[in-house]
């Protein structure tokens, strides 16, 4: 299956958190859009592997993706060496997007930035004839996606493009509160210690910084991202 969008994340929720708004976007727009999640999330204060596997696929379907995977490197510990590489590789080629979504360039949690590097260094090496991968014991032709945008997380980084998903933000709630066990939700009653997440003020936070981002493109929500070579357009007038 091709993918117009690819989003990858070092943690089930990282996506939810800081783009679904414009993966669901672009999935009402028709286009085709996949996460591959790094790792299971098993570190976690709250939760654990399992269930966090269960609501990162409820949260697939509120999102209406075509396909989620988990690659299993290691919560914390996952470092960008060659075996990671290769993994991350085996699924651009598998999928062959045209854009993809990665972590943010630097962050509260250390796992993010590790998390971005590693799939855009992945991105270019899955372009090159000589790097082999198998898939179902196949060999994967190589494949380089166009554009890399790099999703901005819980630190604040001014962002070089902002997605208007003012009509995309309840939704977008909706599939990040499909983690029931990480985020704030008066009507459950989890057990696990109180995080920096868990809070109904990381709630409202997450609200106030879709309308910052929207604020600054004229809009009511926005989701932020950086991109790694600038942005060609055919027409100035479709810039909001």
């Amino acid at each position: 299956m091709k993918l117009d969008i690819l989003a990858f994340a070092a943690h089930p929720d990282d996506v939810e958190l800081a783009a679904s708004g414009t993966v669901i976007k672009h999935i009402q727009k028709g286009k085709k859009v996949g996460v591959v999640d790094l790792t299971k999330g098993e570190l976690g204060s709250r939760g654990n592997a399992e269930t966090r596997s269960i609501e990162a696929q409820n949260s697939a379907q509120i999102m209406g993706l075509s396909i989620r995977e988990n690659l299993d490197l290691g919560d914390g510990f996952f470092e960008e060496n060659e075996g990671s590489l290769l993994k991350v590789i085996t699924m651009i080629r598998k999928y062959q997007p045209d854009v993809i979504l990665c972590n943010s360039v630097t962050d509260r949690h250390p796992d993010h930035a590790r998390a971005g590097n590693l799939v855009s260094r992945a991105c270019f090496l899955s372009g090159l004839l000589k790097v082999e991968t198998k898939i179902d014991g196949a060999h994967q032709m190589p494949f380089r996606p166009k554009s890399i945008y790099r999703y901005i997380q819980d630190r604040w980084i001014e962002p070089d493009v902002i997605v208007d998903i003012s009509e995309q933000f309840e939704l977008k709630m909706k599939s990040i509160l499909a983690f029931e066990t990480q985020f704030y939700n008066p009507d459950k009653n989890i057990d696990g210690p109180e995080t920096p997440i868990s809070s109904k003020d990381f709630i409202d936070f997450l609200k106030g910084r879709a309308i910052q981002f929207g604020r600054l493109i004229n809009t009511q929500y926005g989701e932020g991202f950086n991109v790694e070579r600038p942005i060609g357009v055919d027409d100035l007038t479709d810039l909001l």
